[in-house]
């Protein structure tokens, strides 16, 4: 009989060095596991590693109350040219892993707009989100959420298309 697979991630306390043992697998035949899988996990991948550490709902599943930073790291890649007179902004996110923070504090900040610019855009349907539609705007970010904006009329149209990286 094939021996039981366990993984765990072990966070320590900063302030009183208490650990906390995380289980990624528990009591799992190797057979079970895909290749590429048990391969990063025996190696310590520090990718995987990353993804479960920092994988908000399993950790609030397994521990209640989870603490997270308001923040996210952006990178921002032009797919294409951009057009001189360009009328609207394309969007497409992409998330490393996923984040409790508000897609509306993510575009604003992101952006130079306010909230509240975002939401008039959202009543006056220049800006639409797919595919949740104008309540994704007071959800967390998510991976495959399009956005446009419509800017034609807006006089910080440029500065609005550069901050979003064009």
């Amino acid at each position: 009989m094939a021996s039981a697979f366990d993984a765990w991630l072990i966070y320590r306390c900063i302030d009183c060095d208490n650990s906390w043992n995380f289980g990624i697998l528990e009591r799992c035949s190797r057979r079970d596991i895909e290749p590429a899988i048990l391969q990063a996990l025996e190696s310590n991948d520090p990718v995987l590693a990353r993804r479960h550490a920092f994988d908000v709902a399993a950790l609030r599943s397994s521990i209640g109350r989870v603490e997270e930073f308001p923040e996210a790291a952006v990178q921002k890649e032009v797919l294409g040219d951009r057009p001189e007179n360009t009328s609207a902004l394309e969007l497409q996110l992409w998330l490393e892993m996923p984040t409790a923070l508000r897609l509306d504090r993510l575009l604003a900040s992101e952006l130079g707009v306010s909230r509240s610019r975002l939401q008039v855009w959202e009543e006056k349907r220049l800006l639409v989100v797919g595919p949740d539609g104008a309540k994704a705007l007071r959800r967390p970010a998510r991976t495959g959420t399009a956005i446009r904006i419509h800017l034609s009329g807006e006089p910080d149209r440029d500065d609005i298309i550069s901050a979003a990286g064009g």
